[in-house]
């Protein structure tokens, strides 16, 4: 029996926001003191990552500490650096004898058209995440990486609609599996389970929502860069007991709950990047995790949508009769 749970209930895992919404923008913490082992699986051509190399499972760390989700394109990786002072604080880390070195990944999201392009995720917001996260939060739609988020934008912001981060998570028996991203497409996003689009890139009254892969295809011989201010950024935890490169297979196979969700997913303007975590000792059939971290990607993926509120003048879920 399939039933669901809240992201914080994964074993072992923290999660913070911090955000300006004068801005439009912010950043989310997932934070994992004992450590997890980690695996990334990066499919857009854009990507804005922070240590993923050393997720690779040739290479010597076997876990980390946290990872951090943020706004402000590549700007917005400085706001690793409050993660690290915050985590150094409380001697998390490797002991290298004369203090400790957290190892913090992560992964940004272009949201600078929207709001103040000038104030983006800093150290000092990153560190407030951290000092934010806690057993209770569960707070969705336009708060920490998905504060600036949005979707359809290929023609420019003025059709595009307001997104967020959204969160899913189930249990089977002693298993568990969650995901929390932050959706900021190019594309449309689509409910599996109606089949009908929810947000993207809207008609030329603001009234519906159009087709984006259609618009690109009438394009198909005009190669310049329609519009590159995308990426969406997710992480799935399970308290599956997982080795390194078990858990960098599995964030591959949560990039299908995109796939189910986003057209097109994975382009060469989005940055797409998945992370997976360990953090517990169930053991369970590697192609089970897999495959409910990709239905609880898709998931997390409509609720980024369905929670969204409007912000800076954009329409949101709720503002459409769909």
């Amino acid at each position: 029996m399939v039933r669901e749970i809240e992201f914080i209930d994964i074993d072992g895992i923290l999660v913070g926001h911090a955000q300006n919404l004068d801005a439009a923008t912010g950043c989310t913490v997932i934070l994992c003191e004992a450590g997890a082992t980690t695996g990334v699986d990066v499919r857009g051509g854009a990507p804005g990552t922070r240590e993923t190399d050393l997720l690779n499972p040739v290479n010597l760390v076997q876990k980390i500490h946290g990872i951090l989700l943020a706004g402000g394109s590549a700007f917005g990786l400085d706001a690793a650096s409050g993660v690290m002072a915050y985590l150094e604080e409380r001697q998390v880390g490797f002991d290298v004898q004369v203090t400790h070195v957290p190892i913090v990944c992560g992964a940004v999201l272009f949201d600078l058209l929207t709001g103040d392009h000038r104030i983006r995720p800093d150290k000092d917001m990153g560190y407030q995440a951290c000092l934010n996260a806690g057993i209770a939060e569960r707070r969705q739609g336009c708060v920490g990486a998905g504060t600036g988020a949005s979707v359809g934008k290929i023609l420019g912001m003025k059709r595009a609609m307001k997104s967020g981060l959204g969160c899913h998570s189930l249990q089977v028996g002693d298993l568990k599996i969650g995901a929390l991203v932050a959706v900021n497409c190019l594309g449309d996003v689509i409910d599996p389970l109606s089949g009908k689009k929810i947000a993207g890139l809207l008609t030329a009254d603001l009234t519906a929502i159009d087709d984006t892969e259609a618009v690109m295809i009438q394009s198909y011989a005009d190669r310049k860069n329609l519009f590159s201010g995308n990426t969406t950024i997710g992480v799935v935890a399970t308290n599956a007991a997982l080795t390194k490169a078990q858990a960098t297979k599995l964030a591959s196979m949560s990039q299908n709950g995109f796939a189910r969700t986003i057209r097109p997913a994975h382009s060469m303007v989005d940055g797409d990047t998945i992370f997976a975590m360990s953090t517990g000792s169930v053991e369970a059939d590697l192609s089970v995790v897999g495959l409910l971290a990709a239905r609880a990607m898709e998931r997390a993926v409509v609720a980024a949508v369905k929670n969204a509120q409007s912000l800076c003048g954009m329409i949101c879920y709720s503002d459409l009769v769909l």
